[in-house]
């Protein structure tokens, strides 16, 4: 009941708090457009143009072109490139002036007769003084290998016998996502679910260090109210509130069409993965003397967590599930892709949230129940490090 009244009392004042409603709104908006950055990227990748690793600058560089075919210069991307057709003395003497970037020559194509079959002459001149050679010279090589994946196509199907009416018309299809839209796909959906969890670290920061700086602890550790409830409520007022957001996230996400399937199990799993969460940023908040050394601390706490939600994650996708990981992100991943979950992804995950749980909730207690933590003078990190592990000087 103590840390339940704890509990009531912060859910109070943050939900009382401008701040907090203005912060979370803006929290909202960011997350939101997220969904839209990611959709619109997810719509290049699946559109018929593709997705191009240049700079996405109209006509950001200058190529003229030498292809009375036009085999190359079809397949050239003009919303990159500034395409200009030009004869082989004029091209090399805008290049010596320095007037364009680069200059392709090609030469002629013969495929009226296949007995005589020549290779085609394709030449590509580069300003290697300029520093945008690199988008021309990636643009051109795409370009060449489109061109010659078509001609071989159609050299190709130039040999094949025309079909009559009954011969059985077999044609092969593929199904499914390559590895790459894949991994895209599932991990940037992981990556949105679990973003708010991490969104809420000034919360505990406030909850904990601002008891200090505002020295309004020795008052609150008065009450008759033990330091254990005091922590564990002030904890639980933030896993309240993630939980709130992360709702509204899960349903913000499934009106954009996110292909969440058992949202509500996966809405546990990310609440799950928040205990611990809050647990770890509660240790930092704990020790900490005011809200700058808190920030760094949590900062790097972060980056380490992150990894450690990520990393099993893209393992598991370019893998395709050859291991049981001990990464909820990659529960979850399964859960809303539903793929084949195995007794052990679901009890390694949830023991290893259990157990950095029991020990981040136990070592913020035991630091909260320390006066010269709260009060000062603070011990230096080494030496408290030793005094919790119970080791004794010689």
């Amino acid at each position: 009941m103590g840390s339940w009244t704890i509990t009531k009392w912060e859910l109070k004042g943050t939900l009382q708090s401008k701040k907090f409603l203005l912060i979370f709104f803006f929290q909202l908006m960011v997350l939101v457009g997220m969904i839209i950055f990611f959709n619109g990227f997810m719509a290049s990748i699946e559109s018929q143009q593709g997705l191009t690793l240049s700079p996405s600058l109209n006509q950001f560089a200058s190529v003229e072109v030498v292809d009375p075919q036009s085999i190359i210069k079809n397949q050239m991307n003009p919303q990159i490139l500034e395409i200009t057709p030009n004869t082989k003395d004029g091209a090399l003497n805008n290049l010596n002036r320095g007037a364009v970037t680069g200059v392709l020559i090609v030469g002629t194509l013969n495929n009226s007769d296949l007995a005589n079959i020549q290779p085609l002459q394709a030449e590509m001149l580069i300003d290697y003084s300029d520093p945008k050679r690199s988008v021309v010279r990636y643009e051109v090589q795409m370009a060449h290998d489109k061109a010659a994946y078509l001609i071989s196509q159609q050299w190709m199907n130039s040999l094949v016998p025309v079909e009559t009416a009954n011969e059985p018309q077999i044609q092969q299809e593929t199904q499914g996502e390559s590895l790459p839209l894949q991994l895209i796909t599932k991990i940037m959906t992981a990556i949105l679910l679990f973003l708010p969890l991490f969104l809420f670290g000034n919360m505990v920061i406030d909850s904990l260090v601002g008891e200090k700086e505002r020295r309004t602890a020795e008052i609150l550790i008065a009450m008759p109210i033990s330091r254990s409830y005091i922590v564990l409520g002030k904890c639980l007022a933030v896993i309240i509130t993630m939980a709130l957001q992360s709702a509204l996230w899960i349903m913000i996400m499934i009106m954009a069409g996110f292909p969440l399937e058992n949202p509500f199990l996966v809405y546990l799993i990310v609440i799950l993965t928040a205990v611990p969460i809050v647990g770890l940023t509660a240790i930092i908040a704990a020790y900490s003397k005011n809200y700058k050394e808190a920030g760094i601390g949590i900062s790097f706490a972060y980056i380490a967590i992150v990894g450690f939600l990520i990393v099993p994650a893209l393992a598991y996708v370019s893998q395709q599930g050859k291991y049981v990981s001990m990464s909820t992100m990659t529960l979850a991943i399964k859960v809303f892709s539903q793929e084949a979950i195995s007794w052990g992804d679901i009890i390694l995950p949830l023991a290893l949230l259990l157990l950095i749980s029991i020990i981040s909730y136990g070592i913020t207690i035991r630091l909260y129940k320390r006066d010269d933590i709260i009060f000062g003078p603070r011990p230096g990190l080494l030496k408290l490090i030793i005094e919790l592990l119970g080791i004794k000087k010689v």
